[in-house]
């Protein structure tokens, strides 16, 4: 589960296809990034692999993911682009070009047990594969495993903080840590569960130590300790779809105490220099659910890419490479012998129990997304222009459609729009229309949701494109009610500006509001591409790129930020 482009950062370019990238072409003749298909909810990490040199596909090659026969084609969590410099040396070592595609772990979980990544991709490489393993048909679709880092999900507050709740010298609890929050003694961002591992695994860590589950979390536990779950995550403040795209949001909002994160994003922020004041690590000594980044084997895999990956997956183990690794990622050593630093402690990691049914980790995502966290509130800005006509609006209208239910997949179940949510719909053509708002109520949205859906299928295509005034009405809707819900505002265009104010009159007239909100840009058709990422950017937001791609996917990537 995870979200954008690696190395990408808050108001970045965010691509619902993400980049295949062959690490390891020599350096004479290097060739640019070559584009590839992949699944949705790309997560950023904390460190990318920006610069690393690609190959272009050859004609192996499948859907547009290199190939060749010193290439292993992988498909990945984007928590592990920060090894690509790394990988990019494994050619002249062992013979082997990595290829990485990257996906979100819930949705490369879902190719992987569909069949989907057969014949496509030779291994694959997520953070953890305990989702996965709990979809039908998956184990058998997996070979050799091959653990190759550690990184725990642990608190990170800053150090004045740390201090004030007498954290920083002593052995601190989950039970600890959400009496302070339910106290709302510090507050904190976290990613969303949906859509990054990071998210999920700290989910899943709460639960188990706030519910004592001495086995794995079932459907009974997490009923029980819904009320506490509340209490723990009204202290959160700032959410996101991926661990990278947090630690950036959390380096500019500033008024945030602390996140729930890998411990390597943690120090990695630690080491960044970006800090006003540095982060205190705090490991909750009942436990915690760590990420072992498996590097793994597909049973599809033809016997020629089973020896690159043997090869691959010694030379990852090997103590030379597990140190750089260390140093490099600020991931912990896996292989014995190969000894921590300081950075990590001394105390040794207590391991909480995981869900062993998939319905009980759905559930426990659909718990903490309907009733657990903070609502949302989302104002929908549409470009409904003449431009908009044919298939685009029949490609919004679908896009919508899949956010109010349609979407049956598991993913797509996650983001539909949630109970308690308030939703706004905006359409514009030559000026803003009339806003149109939408309550989901805490339980049975059933009769909301079909109601946007007929909304949406009303939407028209007419006239020109009034972008900022448009954009600008959603500010005012947004402000006149102020929330302590999540809100955000999502933008989409076909094309550039063409009435009403500009740029500098819309960045002007954000710069006078005393409480802003970020605006997420979904590119379509002929959007302006520099002035939708300037939107981003001033409002600390991110850019989605639909233009080639599916609108409705990358409505459904937002999601994971709102």
């Amino acid at each position: 589960m995870s979200g954008p482009v690696p190395g990408a950062g808050a108001g970045a370019l965010r691509a619902r296809r993400a980049p295949a990238r062959t690490v390891g072409a020599r350096r004479a003749g290097r060739a640019p990034v070559v584009l590839a298909l992949m699944a949705v909810l790309v997560a950023s990490a904390a460190c990318g692999g920006a610069g690393t040199p690609a190959v272009p596909a050859t004609p192996g090659g499948v859907g547009g993911v290199p190939d060749g026969p010193d290439v292993l084609r992988v498909l990945a969590g984007s928590e592990v682009g920060d090894l690509e410099p790394l990988l990019g040396r494994a050619q002249d070592a062992v013979g082997v070009r990595v290829a990485l595609s990257y996906a979100g772990t819930l949705d490369g979980a879902d190719q992987v047990a569909s069949g989907g990544a057969d014949g496509r991709y030779d291994a694959t490489w997520f953070s953890s594969n305990r989702y996965l393993s709990l979809i039908d048909g998956a184990a058998a679709r997996l070979s050799t495993q091959t653990k190759v880092m550690v990184s725990p999900v642990v608190l990170g507050l800053k150090a004045s903080k740390a201090r004030e709740l007498g954290w920083d010298a002593r052995t601190v609890t989950w039970n600890d840590i959400a009496s302070a929050a339910r106290a709302r003694r510090f507050t904190f961002g976290m990613t969303s569960p949906a859509a990054s591992n990071s998210g999920f695994s700290a989910l899943v860590g709460v639960t188990a130590a706030l519910s004592d589950a001495g086995e794995a979390l079932e459907e009974a536990q997490i009923a029980a300790v819904t009320p506490r779950l509340k209490e723990f995550f009204s202290a959160q403040t700032l959410t996101s779809g991926s661990s990278g795209w947090l630690a950036d949001a959390y380096v500019k909002e500033g008024a945030v105490d602390g996140l729930v994160n890998y411990e390597s994003v943690l120090l990695g922020l630690n080491a960044s220099g970006r800090l006003a004041e540095q982060l205190t690590l705090v490991r909750p000594g009942d436990g915690v659910v760590t990420a072992d980044y498996p590097l793994t084997l597909l049973s599809s895999a033809p016997p020629e890419k089973k020896e690159l990956y043997g090869k691959l997956a010694a030379w990852l183990r090997t103590p030379e490479i597990q140190r750089e690794i260390m140093t490099v990622t600020h991931r912990r050593p896996i292989v014995p012998g190969v000894e921590p630093d300081r950075r990590f402690g001394t105390a040794p990691l207590v391991e909480l129990p995981f869900p062993n049914r998939r319905g009980a980790a759905d559930e426990l995502i659909g718990v903490y997304l309907n009733q657990v966290r903070r609502p949302s509130r989302t104002l929908f800005v549409l470009d409904t222009s003449g431009s908009m006509g044919g298939d685009r609006i029949a490609a919004l209208k679908q896009a919508l459609n899949a956010l109010s239910g349609a979407d049956t997949s598991a993913s797509g179940s996650f983001s539909r729009f949630r109970d308690r949510e308030t939703v706004t719909m905006i359409p514009f053509s030559t000026g803003p229309g009339v806003p149109r708002t939408f309550t989901l109520p805490d339980r049975d949205p059933g009769p909301v949701l079909r109601t946007i859906r007929s909304y949406g299928e009303g939407l028209r295509a007419e006239g020109g494109t009034a972008i900022f005034d448009s954009l600008r009405a959603a500010y005012r809707q947004a402000s006149a009610s102020p929330s302590e819900d999540f809100t955000s505002i999502v933008l989409m265009t076909d094309g550039e500006n063409t009435d009403g104010g500009s740029y500098d009159d819309f960045a002007a007239y954000y710069a006078s509001l005393p409480v802003k909100f970020r605006t997420f840009v979904v590119l379509f058709g002929d959007s302006d591409v520099e002035e939708m990422r300037r939107i981003a950017e001033l409002t600390g937001g991110a850019t989605f790129d639909a233009r080639q791609g599916s609108l409705a996917a990358a409505f459904k990537e937002i999601r994971g930020y709102q």
